[in-house]
C-alpha cells in the first residue's frame, strides 16, 4: 500500500530534546514505565493478550514512528510514520526465575528497564512464571516519548475501558523540508516577538531550581559515580490513610511523601555513620493537567528544595510544605527542561553533560510522584491488580532514586538504585515503609 498523504508536523517539544540530550550519554538512557500485574485467570492467553496490545497501539500514533533529526534550518526534530515498523521488535515474552515472586519480579523489570530499544524507543514485555498464577506486563518508553502525565495517557489508550477510535492511515508521508523549514521560521519569529515571556520562564524556573550559584549540598554516600546496572524495590502506602495525614497538617500527599523519602535516607545515612542538616531533593512538576494518546511528549518543570531533616515528624513535615509550596509555583511557570534545552544540548554535544552529572552538588536524589486512575482497569480480560512505576537514567552521582503512581487507593513507591552504591536498598525500603508509618499514624504526623 503506497503512504498516504502527510499528516501534522508531530515535532519535538524542546522539553523532549532536552531529555533526548540529557540521556544520550554511553550508560543509560532517559527511560520511564510501569510493571502492570495481571490478575490472569485460567482463561487468559498470553498470545492473544499480545495481538490485543499489538491491534491497541494503531491507536497511539506516536508508537510507530522514529525520531528524524533535520538539516539546519528546519526546526527540531520530527516523528515520522516508520514504514519498517515491526510489532516483533517490541513486544515480547518472558518467563520470570523461580521462585516468580515480587523479588524475581523486580529484578526481571530491571533487566528490561536497562535493556536495548528498537528506533521506536518503546518496549512491552509479558512475564509469566509469576506465583499465583498472575501474568505482568512491562511497558518501557524512552522519556524523549513521553513524561508521566503522558505515559498516563497511553496506559489509558491501551486497557480495556479505553475507546477505540478508527486508526488513521499508516505509513503517511512525513512533511517536505520546505514545509518544515517555514513552519521553524514561524516558530522563531513567535519566539522573538515574546522576549519578556521567555526572561520570565527563565526566572521563574532559576528561582524554582535554587538559583544559578547554589551553596553545594552537603558531601555523603549518597553521592557517588553510577554505573549501568539498576536494582528495584517497592514500597507501598494507602493513599486514604497518607491524604488523611496530609490533611490533618494543611499541607499535600506530596508534602508527607517527600518528607518520608528525606527522613528515610537521614536514618540510613545516621545508620553510616554519616550526619546531614538537610538533604536536597528535585522534584519533576507537571505543567498540564492531562494529556491524550496523541499528545505525548513531555511537559514539565522542576522544583530543587533543601528538606530539613532534624526535628521531629511533625515539624519536618510543617517546614517541608513550606519550602515546597514556595517553589512549586516557579516551577510550573519556569518550564525549567524547556527553556534550558539548548544549553544541556550543547553540554551534551561537547561532552561536559555526563562530566558534570558525575561531579555535581546540587540535589542528593529525585522523587517523581503521579497521581494514577483512581478504579482498577482491566487488560485483555485481566483485572490490573497492581501498577509499579519504573524509571531509570544516566544518574551521574545520584544513587538512589524515587518513582510513586497512586493507583486504586494505593500508593507504590519505588526505589531505584546503583547496586554498588546502595548496597543497603532493602534496608533503606524498610526505613521508608517506617517512616510512612510514623507519618500516617493517627494523631501523629
Amino acid at each position: 500500500m503506497p503512504p498516504e498523504e502527510g499528516p501534522m508536523i508531530d515535532r519535538a517539544s524542546p522539553s523532549d530534546v532536552a531529555m533526548l540530550a540529557m540521556g544520550s550519554g554511553p550508560s543509560l538512557s532517559q527511560r520511564a514505565g510501569a510493571v502492570l500485574v495481571l490478575e490472569a485467570g485460567p482463561e487468559f492467553e498470553v498470545a492473544e493478550a499480545m495481538a490485543s496490545l499489538a491491534d491497541r497501539i494503531r491507536s497511539v500514533p506516536r508508537l510507530r514512528r522514529r525520531l528524524v533529526p533535520l538539516p539546519f534550518g528546519c526546526g527540531r526534530p520530527v516523528w515520522v510514520d516508520d514504514p519498517r515498523f515491526d510489532i516483533g521488535l517490541h513486544v515480547r515474552r518472558l518467563t520470570c526465575p523461580s521462585p516468580g515472586d515480587e523479588r524475581a519480579l523486580l529484578d526481571v523489570a530491571a533487566a528490561v528497564l536497562t535493556g536495548p530499544l528498537p528506533p521506536s524507543r518503546w518496549t512491552a514485555t509479558f512475564v509469566t512464571g509469576l506465583e499465583d498464577g498472575a501474568v505482568a506486563l512491562i511497558v518501557v518508553l524512552d522519556h524523549v516519548l513521553a513524561d508521566g502525565i503522558g505515559g498516563l495517557a497511553l496506559l489509558a489508550a491501551l486497557v480495556d475501558q479505553a475507546e477505540r477510535p478508527a486508526p488513521a492511515g499508516f505509513p503517511r508521508r512525513p512533511p517536505p523540508l520546505r514545509r518544515l523549514a517555514a513552519d521553524a521560521l514561524a516558530e522563531r519569529l513567535r519566539a522573538l516577538a515574546r522576549p519578556r515571556a521567555f526572561w520570565r520562564g527563565a526566572r521563574a524556573a532559576t528561582a524554582a531550581t535554587g538559583g544559578m550559584r547554589p551553596e553545594p549540598v552537603a558531601r555523603c554516600s549518597l553521592l557517588r559515580p553510577t554505573g549501568g546496572r539498576r536494582r528495584l524495590a517497592v514500597v507501598r502506602a494507602d493513599l486514604a490513610a497518607v491524604r488523611s495525614a496530609a490533611h490533618r497538617h494543611g499541607c499535600t500527599v506530596n508534602d508527607v511523601l517527600l518528607t518520608a523519602v528525606t527522613g528515610a535516607l537521614h536514618s540510613l545515612l545516621q545508620r553510616r555513620g554519616e550526619h546531614v542538616g538537610a538533604l536536597s531533593v528535585s522534584v519533576p512538576v507537571s505543567v498540564r493537567r492531562s494529556a491524550t494518546s496523541t499528545d505525548l511528549g513531555n511537559r514539565f518543570g522542576v522544583l530543587i528544595a533543601r528538606l530539613p531533616v532534624t526535628g521531629t515528624a511533625e515539624e519536618r513535615l510543617v517546614k517541608n510544605a513550606a519550602l515546597l509550596a514556595e517553589r512549586r509555583k516557579p516551577a510550573v511557570d519556569g518550564f525549567a527542561a524547556g527553556l534550558f534545552g539548548p544549553m544541556f544540548r550543547l553540554l551534551a554535544a561537547i561532552g561536559l553533560y555526563r562530566w558534570y552529572l558525575r561531579r555535581q552538588r546540587r540535589i542528593h536524589t529525585l522523587v517523581s510522584n503521579v497521581r494514577g486512575p483512581e478504579q482498577p482497569l482491566a487488560f485483555a480480560g485481566a483485572t490490573i491488580s497492581q501498577v509499579i512505576p519504573v524509571a531509570v537514567a544516566e544518574n551521574g552521582n545520584v544513587t538512589v532514586t524515587f518513582e510513586i503512581l497512586s493507583y486504586a487507593g494505593t500508593l507504590a513507591i519505588s526505589l531505584i538504585a546503583d547496586p554498588d552504591g546502595v548496597p543497603d536498598l532493602d534496608e533503606l525500603t524498610a526505613r521508608l515503609g517506617d517512616e510512612l508509618a510514623r507519618l500516617t499514624a493517627s494523631g501523629a504526623a
